[in-house]
């Protein structure tokens, strides 16, 4: 007997239209649109942050070597 093993969480894509529907009814595309603007939002301010701690950081490095 041959058992195919296929891994137990992976994302097709029946199931990513699957979780758009179920989005979309949740939400409504009025609140997903709001939703996401605020996701992408965050994820940019994040973003800045961590560069800017890097950035800070390797100041400091630089004033610590001098």
């Amino acid at each position: 007997m041959d058992l195919f093993i296929t891994p137990l969480f992976t994302i097709g894509p029946f199931q990513i239209v699957v979780i758009v529907v179920v989005a979309l009814i949740v939400f409504g595309p009025v609140g997903l649109g709001k939703k996401l603007g605020n996701l992408v939002k965050g994820t940019g301010q994040g973003v800045k942050e961590f560069k800017k701690a890097l950035e800070e950081g390797k100041e400091d490095e630089e004033k610590k070597e001098d």
